[in-house]
């Protein structure tokens, strides 16, 4: 090996302490732990704990044979605390086992022979409720439902689809042993009032497993509320040689030598035993104490964010052999992720009828009175009538019966010797009654009051009239059933943790792909499934039986066929199967939902053949109109649709209902051109996706633009295509050839009116021109008369003033004109 020289030089003074280097001595007792000596002075180094294991390692491998041994102590100090403080509750149910009858009693008191008969009121009502509760919390198609988480999607529809396939193919096939376990739960949930389910990975099966616990091997201290606040839950176990020897080889215990078995029953094990009718004594096999403790364990302590210990204890799951005190297996409980270190639950804890503590109440506790009253009384009524049949009595000592004393037999007549009177004389039979009216009658009292205080009475179907309303059998249902349906949903509630508990772990655990090919999607989308979707019990918490859920849809039923356009009745249908207990109601009712996206024949064909069509957003409306109008007009269709009118009625309904909902699309897709955005999509089903109200108003004002925009080019258009249609008919055409003359007569007269009306204001103009010359020549011709009048009459005058200025110059003779001038 070799050894680099060092960085820096050496101290001064270093030569000589190594010259005077004392002798060291290393001593290795133990693989994992060196002891160092020098100079007298011993150094022991130990194996740290704070390494880098396994988070799921077995943390009982590091630590010391002492640490392991005081650990155990104070834990089997503390199992028996717990043990003595549920002392009177377990006496009380030990003495419930033996009113179940099941152990027949050979009774010697108060004579040899006498009754010990059991009155079956505690095992009829557990039987009940056994059966009725098996039929409503297991199915024949599986015990799980899937719920989806957010909002739903085509994508988390199929995978709860397969989430829900493949926990029922884990609980049915994969996990035989779950159906037995769970039907001894109810068993035991029933009858003391407590059982547990332990969910964990068994090594061993190497996968899940859901094992049933009884009350009696689940012990927590008093005070105790759930398991969830617990601060210590034993699980006592019993394990064979064999099975250890596996644990221990897988690594899951310590391999340690744990001897042989104590071999022996405790008191609660040995009276339990005797109650149920088993003859046990002893047990080859190792008591087994699982304690979830919290401790603060050396070497592991908690720790705050500056690294300082914090004194809180953490979870542990402490596993240890009862008869040895052998620490076997000490183990984190808390998620390797969480920083809070909070306990990881493995068991479930299902209650009949929850009391003032951890534990509940069961039929022993409630009608155990009852069923020990009553099997009293049962056994007095017994009694009595064979000692009425069969009497005893005093006889003379002399009377001697010939053959032997055996009873005398239907029709036998046997010889006797009298020793003196008659035979009445020496026989004095004793006066036994017959069975008591008064006490049957009570035990009938009795017996009704308990089956009505545990709620297992049947209900008389003949005192319910046939025509009575659904409403008013589903009230009856109610009443009787009202303290069952309580007890049902409180096992709902714990169904569904356990199966919370499963589903982590099958998603944690288990492969990546499907075993199988899974109906919908890839096999390969496992782990994300269960992610997006929540397990949850089939069973309805408001429903404790078969019965309670038939009439209850029964009910909507009748109000559907009221108003069947409100409803959704293949959904209702579907469902209603699914209450009976019919395997693939999907495929006997087909559903929209469930229908993918095809090509229109194929719609126009499922149409024909009666099964539901869907359209699809993106699909190409208007030729998918096409194809189905045009299809539903062929006429050799409408010809065998008309043999049968009523089929054909509900074809027509279904195809214009289909046709409608293109329509529908194909607008909304018309809308989105029009405002140049997608509107948004919300989902009806979906109760919290609300739209915001400013949204939804801006966006009805645009849409109410939009719309009167679309309705004037559909208007447009509308008149486009009438008047080419109208161009096409024959008839249209002549008429249209008349309206062309009658329009061209009435243009041609248009025109003749417009031409005569421009001649017309053209004359018009011509006379009122022709007037207008006229009035301006005969002002001209007036002005000239005028002018020429004046003008004469200047001349008149001036000739008038001549002539008087030539006749003064001449003789008056001469002014005389002559004759004949």
């Amino acid at each position: 090996m070799a050894i680099e020289k060092a960085l820096y030089q050496l101290p001064q003074g270093i030569e000589a302490l190594a010259a005077e280097e004392p002798e060291i001595e290393i001593e290795i007792e133990d693989p994992e732990s060196v002891t160092i000596g020098v100079d007298g002075l011993e150094i022991e180094i130990e194996p740290t704990k704070e390494t880098d294991e396994d988070f799921d390692a077995n943390l009982a491998e590091q630590m010391s044979e002492g640490e392991l041994t005081s650990l155990a102590g104070e834990l089997i100090g503390d199992f028996d605390s717990d043990i003595g403080s549920r002392k009177d509750w377990i006496q009380t149910y030990v003495d419930g086992l033996e009113l179940l009858g099941l152990k027949i009693e050979e009774r010697a008191e108060p004579w040899e022979g006498a009754c010990g008969v059991y009155h079956p009121i505690l095992s009829e009502a557990l039987v009940k409720f056994q059966s009725e509760t098996m039929m409503s919390t297991f199915p024949a198609a599986g015990p799980v439902k899937t719920q989806i988480i957010g909002k739903e999607t085509t994508e988390k529809k199929e995978a709860a689809e397969r989430v829900k396939d493949d926990m029922n193919y884990q609980l049915t096939d994969v996990m035989q042993e779950y159906r037995p376990e769970h039907e001894r739960m109810l068993w035991g949930l029933g009858l003391a009032g407590n059982a547990f389910k332990k969910i964990y990975i068994d090594p061993a099966l190497d996968r899940q497993v859901a094992m049933f616990v009884p009350a009696e091997d689940i012990v927590v201290p008093y005070g105790a509320s759930s398991l969830e606040t617990a601060e210590r839950i034993t699980h006592v176990m019993r394990k064979t040689e064999n099975e250890l020897k596996r644990l221990q080889h897988a690594g899951f215990y310590r391999d340690v030598d744990l001897g042989e078995p104590n071999n022996v029953l405790d008191e609660v094990e040995k009276k339990i035993a005797e109650k149920l009718g088993f003859k046990a004594s002893t047990d080859d096999r190792y008591k087994i104490l699982e304690m979830h403790v919290e401790l603060d364990l050396l070497g592991y302590e908690h720790k705050d964010k500056d690294g300082k210990e914090t004194g809180i204890a953490l979870p542990y799951v402490v596993t240890m052999e009862k008869g040895s005190n052998t620490i076997l297996a000490i183990r984190r409980n808390w998620e390797p992720d969480d920083e809070t270190h909070q306990k990881r639950q493995h068991f479930v804890h299902y209650g009949y009828i929850p009391g003032f503590g951890f534990y509940c109440f069961g039929l022993i506790h409630l009608i155990g009175a009852f069923a020990k009253s009553g099997t009293s009384m049962l056994r007095q009524l017994v009694d009595a009538g064979t000692l009425s049949n069969l009497p005893g009595g005093f006889k003379t000592r002399g009377l001697r019966i010939r053959g032997d004393d055996t009873p005398i037999a239907p029709g036998e007549f046997r010889d006797v010797d009298v020793p003196s009177g008659t035979m009445r004389d020496n026989i004095l039979p004793l006066p036994y009654k017959e069975p008591s009216v008064v006490l049957a009658q009570l035990l009938d009292k009795v017996i009704q009051e308990g089956r009505a205080f545990a709620s297992v009475s049947d209900m008389k179907v003949s005192d319910m009239s046939a025509n009575a309303p659904v409403g008013t059998t589903l009230a009856i249902l109610e009443r009787t059933l009202k303290v069952m349906s309580a007890v049902q949903a409180r096992i709902h509630y714990s169904m569904k943790r356990e199966f919370k508990l499963l589903k982590k772990i099958i998603a944690d655990y288990t492969p990546e792909d499907y075993s199988y090919v899974p109906v919908e999607g890839s096999p390969r989308a496992k782990k994300s499934d269960y992610d997006n979707v929540e397990v949850i019990p089939v069973s309805d918490p408001n429903a404790a039986t078969m019965a309670q859920k038939i009439v209850q849809y029964q009910a909507v039923l009748q109000l559907a066929q009221q108003s069947p356009q409100i409803y959704n009745m293949p959904l209702l249908h579907r469902q209603m199967l699914e209450v009976l207990g019919i395997r693939n109601a999907a495929k006997l009712v087909p559903m929209e939902d469930d229908e993918k996206p095809t090509d229109p024949v194929t719609e126009n064909m499922n149409v024909l053949r009666g099964k539901p069509v869907k359209a699809f957003m993106y699909q190409d409306h208007q030729a998918h109109i096409q194809v189905h109008t045009t299809g539903m007009q062929n006429p050799k269709i409408q010809q065998i649709l008309a043999m049968n009118p009523q089929i054909a009625q509900m074809m027509q309904a279904a195809m214009t209902a289909h046709i409608n909902e293109h329509v529908g699309m194909e607008y909304r897709k018309q809308i989105e051109a029009t405002l140049g955005v997608s509107i948004p999509v919300i989902d009806e089903e979906d109760d919290e996706q609300v739209l915001p109200k400013s949204v939804e108003v801006e966006l009805s004002r645009l849409m109410a633009q939009a719309s009167t925009k679309l309705l004037g080019q559909a208007q447009q258009e509308a008149q486009a295509q009438q008047a080419q249609q109208q161009a096409q008919d024959p008839l249209i055409q002549m008429q249209m050839q008349e309206l062309q003359i009658k329009q061209a007569e009435q243009q041609r007269k248009a025109t003749k009116d417009q031409v005569d009306a421009i001649l017309k204001a053209q004359q018009i103009a011509v006379d009122q021109e022709r007037v207008a010359t006229q009035a301006k020549n005969d002002a001209d011709r007036n002005k000239f008369d005028a002018l020429k009048t004046a003008a004469q009459m200047r001349d008149e005058k001036e000739k008038m003033f001549i002539q008087e200025a030539f006749g003064a110059l001449r003789p008056e003779k001469e002014k005389k004109p002559k004759k004949g001038d």
